[in-house]
């Protein structure tokens, strides 16, 4: 391993010499790519273009991302802007320097990349949705728009992983492993149609399930001297500025999160605010999902500007947990409920 890791130290620097003036772009695209834009952004549009769409986003970002967790714990993933410091590979002979940005100190291990992850399937769930949309031709002007949306696809992947190996938060093998796993994720869900008719209750139960079983394996393995946190000391070591360490990137957060989304995602869909909402968006369909599209964006951006206390990391997991639950009750149910009222009274004044 230790050759792989070398190597791909090389491939950091050759990237960091290079390509020094993409800097922003490059930080730009690892923010773009947090799983959150997934919840914040992606799932409200489709969602409110296409149910489907939205709740498939969601099992595929959950799943896939509780997923990478347990492989990263597996596979006790290295990560470059650590490991350069601590290898005994360079003998007495200089170490490389490689530079360290905004987004590089992640606190989890990092194998398989959770950015390439997670846009890989979350692209591809999306572009999907999108050649749906198209009719199928034979003809080369009929294929085109077809191979556009793949091109971009790969391009968004391309970025991704460069982006990730550049600011040295991934060896170059971590994010085309993430890649590879977030399509095979993504294949999987494009293929259940169960997980459009799950109610509350199993809604619940796959949410205990997902974080019985993270915390069942953490502890399991605490009990036998194997710290799964092990990173989190390495990243406070090695990350050049403090304030780039975020609780954010740590992996009890992330599962918080997204277990959070999940639960106020079941807890939606079985209210009867949003099938009084569904029942009655079909009048006014286009201004109803505009409406809807516009109007959870700018709520959820308003929750998202609310800085959780990290002082306790229980009380912020806590909090965590509640605001993401918000967020998805919020859009699915609240919205779209307060919209179709707002359209019924406007109905019935026209009358």
């Amino acid at each position: 391993m230790d050759l792989l890791h070398a190597t791909g130290i090389s491939i950091v620097g050759y990237l960091q010499e290079n390509l020094i003036g993409f800097q922003d772009w490059f930080v730009f695209v690892s923010h773009a790519a947090d799983l959150k834009n997934t919840f914040y952004v992606f799932f409200p549009i489709w969602f409110h273009l296409c149910e489907s769409v939205g709740i498939r986003l969601i099992w595929v970002a959950v799943v896939g991302d509780w997923l990478n967790l347990v492989l990263k714990w597996i596979l006790f993933g290295q990560r470059p802007y650590w490991w350069v410091h601590e290898t005994s590979y360079y003998g007495k002979g200089p170490t490389p320097e490689i530079m360290q940005f905004p987004v590089t100190c992640e606190t989890g291990p990092g194998s398989p990349s959770g950015h390439a992850m997670g846009s890989s399937s979350v692209y591809y769930v999306m572009t999907c949705a999108a050649l749906s949309l198209l009719k199928s031709h034979t003809s080369f002007k009929g294929r085109c728009p077809r191979w556009a949306l793949w091109a971009f696809f790969w391009a968004v992947q391309v970025n991704v992983c460069l982006s990730r190996v550049f600011v040295a938060a991934h060896f170059p093998h971590q994010v085309i492993a993430g890649v590879i796993s977030g399509i095979v994720v993504a294949k999987v869900f494009n293929h259940l149609q169960v997980i459009y008719s799950v109610n509350l209750k199993k809604y619940i139960s796959i949410t205990l399930v997902l974080f019985s079983f993270a915390m069942g394996f953490y502890l399991l393995l605490k009990d036998f001297d194997v710290d799964l946190l092990w990173t989190l000391e390495r990243a406070a070591h090695w990350c050049s500025r403090p304030e780039w360490i975020h609780i954010e990137s740590t992996p009890f957060a992330s599962l918080v999160r997204n277990l959070g989304i999940f639960l106020g995602l079941g807890l939606a869909l079985n209210s009867q605010m949003y099938k009084t909402s569904y029942r009655e968006k079909q009048g006014a369909e286009f201004t109803f999902r505009l409406s809807c599209i516009i109007i959870s964006l700018l709520v959820i951006h308003i929750f998202d500007c609310f800085e959780l206390p990290s002082d306790v990391e229980t009380v912020y997991y806590l909090l965590s947990f509640c605001k993401n639950i918000a967020v998805s009750v919020t859009t699915v149910g609240i919205i779209p409920y307060c919209v179709s009222y707002v359209l019924r009274g406007q109905d019935k004044k026209v009358l």
